[in-house]
Parts: structure tokens; C-alpha cells; sequence
């Protein structure tokens, strides 16, 4: 995770996703600081496992389909410093899932994303080659063809006829 100095009198810092890199036994299992200067401070995060299932193909297939595709991390301010002077964004979750994305996002969490390096676009393009199967598109009845019904779901009854009466001006 990366912290920058930006230009406003407000909020001075801004946190974001610095990069995924691929765990290494040297990086322990605690979170700790990297680099601090006046300009920005990084934390590395390790410990974190990307796990494809099978049961998700199709958001994996919505990923491994675009121009770029990435890993997402949801991120989280702590709620009170724990780990340096002023609270640090901790990373909760890892993915290659479009829909757990979607769901996050939905869910009003921070969600920013890298892209996901070649060895890794190769290993998500074998799963989904293996493990999805696209859902058998049924043809869908066209509209104009289902009854009409009120709010109720009773049936509506549409009439053409021209209603008479009421201020007649002669």
C-alpha cells in the first residue's frame, strides 16, 4: 500500500494500491513499513493467497476476457493506529473475481486494482478454459406477448373506446 503527500489543505495524504508482487519467504507474515520520506510511505502486506473456485468461472472468464486483466484488493483504513503513529490502510482480500469485485464495490468497500502480470493471466486463462462452462442462452419470449397486468398483478383491461361526457364546450 502506498501513502502520498497530495496538495489539499484538508486531507493532505491519500492512500492507494501500490502493487501485487509474489510472496517470498523474506517478507515475514506482519505487515511493515518499506520506505517513509516527506513525499510517501509503503507498506508491504504479505501472507495473502488467491484461491480460484470453481463455482465462480464465469467471474474469473469476465476477467481473463478483457484487454487488462487484474487482481482486486479491498482495502480498509484501521479503525485506530495500530501499526505506526496514524491509522495504516490494511488490505482484507485478494482476487482475480470480477463478481467478488462487483459485490465489494456494491458493498461501498474500497476497491482498487493492478494488472495481473502474465504468468498469472496464463494460470487464470487454464482455469477457465477447464472449469467454465457459459450458461445455454434460452430464447426469452418477446414482451409483446405478455399479458398486461396492473400493479396487482391482476389483469389490466385497455380500452380504445372514446370516453364522453364531462365539459362539453359548444
Amino acid at each position: 500500500m502506498r501513502r502520498e503527500r497530495i496538495d489539499n489543505r484538508w486531507q493532505p495524504w491519500r492512500w492507494s494500491l501500490a502493487d501485487i508482487v509474489p510472496h517470498e519467504a523474506g517478507f515475514g507474515a506482519a505487515p511493515r513499513l518499506l520506505l517513509k520520506d516527506d513525499r510517501e510511505e509503503r507498506w508491504l502486506h504479505p501472507g495473502f493467497k488467491v484461491e480460484l473456485f470453481t463455482d465462480d468461472g464465469e467471474g474469473y472468464y469476465l476477467n481473463a476476457s478483457t484487454a487488462q486483466p487484474c487482481f482486486w484488493v479491498v482495502w480498509r483504513m484501521e479503525e485506530e493506529a495500530l501499526l505506526a503513529e496514524e491509522p495504516v490502510a490494511i488490505p482484507q482480500i485478494v482476487t482475480l473475481s470480477y463478481h467478488d469485485a462487483g459485490r465489494w464495490l456494491d458493498a461501498q468497500e474500497t476497491v482498487e486494482q493492478v494488472p495481473a502480470p502474465p504468468q498469472i493471466v496464463q494460470w487464470l486463462q487454464e482455469f477457465v478454459g477447464q472449469h467454465y462452462v457459459p450458461e445455454v442462452k434460452r430464447r426469452q419470449r418477446p414482451q409483446s406477448f405478455k399479458p398486461l397486468t396492473d400493479r396487482f398483478g391482476n389483469p389490466a383491461r385497455v380500452s380504445t373506446e372514446k370516453k364522453t361526457g364531462g365539459g362539453q364546450h359548444g
